[in-house]
């Protein structure tokens, strides 16, 4: 039987010591990158997976489950790591934060977290859960995942999600069915598979009733309150400003609100203002936000349940997991005053 790489090969192989190697492996800073990459090229080479084969001996399951995330939005993400924390500790379960940098090649990097963390299962959230490399690796080491708010491939892996373009387009009609016609639209950040659903929803509504948003009407945004400031500016130093705006999500939408008063416009009398998400500080502002509640906690708690499911062995009823979302009116949209 072929002998099983260690981790003296791989350091014989990258030429330097087996503490580098470990170092490496387990993703510690301070390591300069030629060094780094030669490491890593000579256990995949070897095809050195240590804690891939300590999965294999164990045969209980680890009670640990992986969070992965890179989203400049941490009230999402803060409320995505409760849901599953809560799931977690009903079943006696540990959860393990792990920060990914999407700019970077997140194979590797998962890699890395993989060989350092014996986990019986990840979850992806956005923008990672569109990462085709993330999930290639995941399949290629066999590793559970569920992917949270995917833009699409819902039967490739387990996922849950709700129906962005329906939810976007409900808001849209909200504000039509206020009278407003002018409404801009800030777009989320073109990393998140969200993003263009939301966008779509938007654009569905106001096609509908025979507007044609204008060109100058949808601006980019990058889901940060910075960006929903500069979005705002950009919309309501317009001759013709809408008389309503739509943000990809609430801290966008907080941005646009800053952004009219600096241009000492009242919301929601000179605006009206409409967000996504329904996270805290949507409800802690004044005017507090119109938004869509993207029940984001029970929706990782869900994620994490499937994991903890699939560790047990057992079959999930469904790898679609579909969550429902609700349209919440508040004091920062009003009728359009004639």
């Amino acid at each position: 039987m072929t002998r099983q790489p260690t981790i003296k090969d791989v350091a014989s192989k990258a030429e330097v010591s087996f503490k580098t190697v470990s170092r490496v492996l387990n993703g510690e800073p301070h390591v300069r990158k030629e060094v780094r990459d030669r490491v890593l090229a000579a256990a995949a080479a070897l095809n050195y997976r240590p804690n891939i084969a300590a999965r294999g001996l164990s045969g209980a399951p680890s009670r640990l489950i992986g969070f992965l995330y890179d989203n400049p939005n941490y009230s999402y993400v803060t409320e995505a790591e409760i849901g599953a924390l809560l799931s977690c500790r009903r079943a006696g379960y540990h959860l393990a934060v792990e920060p990914v940098d999407s700019r970077s090649d997140v194979g590797v990097q998962l890699e890395q977290i993989l060989t350092s963390l014996r986990l019986d299962g990840v979850i992806l959230t956005p923008p990672i859960s569109d990462d085709r490399a993330a999930i290639a690796v995941l399949d290629r080491l066999g590793v559970n995942h569920v992917r949270l708010a995917p833009h699409g491939d819902h039967d490739q892996s387990p996922c849950v999600f709700i129906d962005d373009t329906q939810a976007a387009y409900a808001m849209t009609r909200h504000l039509l069915d206020l009278g407003h016609r002018m409404i801009g639209f800030v777009e989320g950040h073109p990393d998140h598979g969200a993003a263009p659903l939301r966008l779509a929803g938007y654009q569905r509504a106001m096609h509908e009733h025979g507007l044609a948003p204008a060109a100058d009407q949808i601006v980019p945004g990058y889901f940060t309150f910075e960006s929903g400031m500069e979005a705002g500016r950009q919309l309501l130093s317009q001759s013709d400003r809408p008389t309503a705006i739509f943000a990809a999500n609430d801290k966008m939408a907080l941005g646009v609100m800053a952004a009219a008063r600096d241009l000492g416009l009242a919301v929601p009398h000179d605006l009206s203002v409409a967000g996504f998400d329904d996270n805290r500080a949507a409800r802690m502002g004044r005017p507090q936000l119109t938004t869509v509640r993207q029940p984001i906690e029970d929706m990782c708690a869900a994620a994490a349940g499937m994991l903890i499911d699939l560790a047990a062995g057992a079959r999930l009823a469904q790898t679609a997991n579909q969550l429902d979302f609700q349209l919440v009116p508040r004091d920062s949209t009003a009728p359009l005053c004639s």
